[in-house]
């Protein structure tokens, strides 16, 4: 239009470091990190951030470089968030259940320049570093991180490395908004991870939507019990520091450090896949404490049960269920609750908040689609299509991977993998993965729906479905299933209780009692449940009923 330009004065490429700079400017004085007995302001938080880009930029990181990390959830965790898109460098946060072998592979892929890596992991990355040297002559820096106040001496130490290092260093602001700011491998559960671009603008923007749809208001405290590394904490290591927010780190995550940590710091909110919830709601009573106030807990990563959902919100927790993908920024949707669901029956609520929702506000499309067609399929709660977006979260691409990236933007949207249905109101439920969902004699079967059945169960702890061979049906059901502490079931009493709850060709026809395999984001590795059935051979039958 006539008279509009665009020019420095109205327009500024988005980058979520814009948020520590106003943190610092806005809540200088207030408490930024908390770890154990350590705490820093946000003015120190961002001295900090300053000073370890000027360390990388000596060690000669600058624009597009990536620097690996290899870290629970520490302060050093957090400000390397920062510090190092100061540099123009791209941060690759690496999965800690990683074993060696992955951990080289990961870190050849990036080409990362430099790896931090937590003392409690050293022997893990040695052990990448020296499978990495076989086939890559310049080996990344290796520099350690210690708890702050055990730093240790040598040159190659985190701590050592801010105290010498400038806190006047100047900022490399991205030339785009699209520059790359992190690197984020996929957690593994269908195949070998790919590494997830998220840009600039990305990750200001998901940030922005995180701090929305988890109601964060000015000046929370935030419980890390989301690894950091997942998505980058779900874009909310910049969000809090949007807000002016207390950042409490969570080195080891258990129900009784969870409620420690909100009885301690007075925790207004945290994060969890529905592992993290399962863990709370069976906590001895030796281990709970009073919540000193509204907790809110957002979760996602897997459908959670209604059943875990319900018993959350007993003990006193708000519960807002989120579901995206680490190749939408983590968070994509909310189940946005509605006033008048409230004078619904307790189990009536849970069914509703488990349900995936709608798109956040910075997702500009959410459908679900016949991954053939591309047609939308109708809101009758039953025809089933693939979960498809499209907006400014979603990814970038895959790294060095151009046909996974044009496979995943095929028509134009991004294709999740996930199947859902949607709903009269609108709201997707989720029903399977794509590779997870089970055809029994031509019926399709939502693993989802069987697992939240055997979450019923007094004595079930955790409990996953897969697919097993059928000599008949093609398939059936397999259930694996944790018991609780002390608990007995024999597995003819599951197929039992399955039977009295759904149709029968949904019931489990085989039971395994075992721990589940899990991501470090409390996924279950349904691969290697997949391949656990598919050990146990096809279920024949000399005769008698098919039922």
């Amino acid at each position: 239009m006539e008279g509009s330009v665009r020019c420095s004065a109205n327009y500024v490429p988005l980058s979520p470091l814009s948020f520590l700079e106003r943190a610092a400017a806005v809540y200088g004085e207030r408490v930024s990190v908390i770890h154990g007995h350590v705490r820093y302001t946000w003015k120190e938080t961002r001295e900090r951030c300053l000073r370890l880009a000027s360390a990388l930029a000596h060690m000669g990181i600058s624009r597009g470089d990536v620097v690996a990390v290899l870290a629970p959830n520490i302060p050093s965790m957090y400000e390397l968030h920062f510090g190092v898109p100061m540099t123009g460098g791209i941060l690759c946060t690496l999965n800690t259940r990683h074993d060696s072998a992955m951990l080289s592979v990961l870190l050849g892929h990036s080409e990362a320049k430099a790896i931090f890596v937590d003392y409690q992991l050293l022997e893990l990355g040695q052990g990448a570093l020296r499978l990495l040297a076989k086939d890559r002559a310049n080996l990344p820096h290796l520099i350690i991180l210690s708890e702050p106040d055990e730093s240790l001496s040598a040159e190659n130490n985190y701590e050592t490395l801010l105290r010498t290092a400038n806190p006047q260093f100047t900022i490399k602001w991205p030339l785009d908004e699209c520059d790359p700011i992190s690197l984020n491998y996929t957690s593994g559960t269908t195949s070998r991870p790919k590494g997830v671009i998220y840009t600039h603008r990305g990750a200001y923007l998901n940030a922005i939507a995180s701090v929305l749809l988890n109601d964060i208001t000015t000046m929370p405290v935030y419980l890390w019990t989301v690894p950091m590394f997942h998505c980058n904490g779900w874009c909310l290591i910049w969000g809090v520091a949007a807000q002016g927010g207390t950042n409490i780190c969570l080195r080891n995550v258990s129900a009784k450090a969870i409620f420690n940590g909100i009885y301690l710091h007075k925790v207004t909110h945290m994060g969890g896949a529905p592992t993290v919830l399962n863990m709370i709601i069976n906590a001895p009573l030796s281990e709970r404490k009073s919540l000193p106030g509204k907790v809110t807990v957002t979760t996602g990563a897997a459908p959670p049960p209604p059943k875990v959902l319900f018993q959350m919100e007993n003990l006193g927790f708000h519960v807002i269920h989120s579901y995206g993908l680490t190749e939408t920024y983590g968070p994509a949707t909310v189940c946005t609750w509605k006033p008048d669901w409230d004078a619904l029956p307790s189990e009536d609520r849970a069914k509703l908040k488990s349900r995936q929702g709608l798109q956040h506000l910075c997702i500009e499309e959410l459908d679900v689609k016949d991954s053939v067609t591309m047609k939308s399929v109708p809101a009758d709660g039953k025809s089933i299509g693939e979960v498809m977006f499209r907006g400014n979260t979603v990814m970038g691409g895959y790294y060095k991977d151009i046909d996974e990236t044009n496979k995943a933007f095929a028509g134009g949207w991004y294709r999740s993998g996930d199947l859902a249905v949607r709903q009269a109101d609108g709201y997707i439920k989720l029903k399977d993965r794509a590779k997870d969902i089970i055809i029994s004699g031509g019926e399709n079967i939502s693993t989802i729906e069987v697992e939240s059945v055997l979450y019923n169960h007094p004595a079930v702890l955790e409990a996953a479905v897969v697919g097993r061979s059928d000599e008949y049906w093609g398939e059936t059901p397999c259930a694996f299933v944790k018991l609780k502490d002390g608990a007995y079931a024999s597995s003819e009493e599951i197929i039992t209780f399955c039977r009295a709850k759904l149709p029968h060709y949904m019931a489990p026809r085989t039971v395994i009692f075992e721990e589940l395999p899990k991501t470090s984001t409390g996924k279950v590795q349904k691969f290697v449940l997949r391949d656990k059935a598919k050990s146990l051979g096809t279920i024949f039958r000399s005769g008698g009923s098919k039922l």
